[in-house]
């Protein structure tokens, strides 16, 4: 039976480049503030309760797709989120 070829193996300086335990940060960047976290989440959270209340009471068609556009705006903020 024919053996496999051996693969090479992966490039290990990035965790070589370890110091005192903590990891280096795959990218220079700076981590996000707090006013974006707190607005990311404010955006998810009213979003939800507006999709609840349009259900609850009845309300017109305008708050949920208020409500899910809000939350869209969240999700899409959790891509920039360092």
């Amino acid at each position: 039976m024919p053996q496999s070829k051996r693969r090479k193996p992966k490039n290990t300086s990035a965790t070589k480049s370890r110091t005192a335990g903590n990891p280096v940060l795959a990218s220079n960047d700076d981590p996000s503030p707090t006013w974006y976290v707190a607005v990311m989440a404010g955006l998810m959270i009213v979003g939800t309760v507006l999709v609840l209340i349009r259900f609850v009471f009845g309300l017109e068609q305008y708050f949920l797709l208020l409500g899910l556009a809000l939350i869209a705006g969240g999700f899409f903020m959790t891509t920039n989120y360092r």
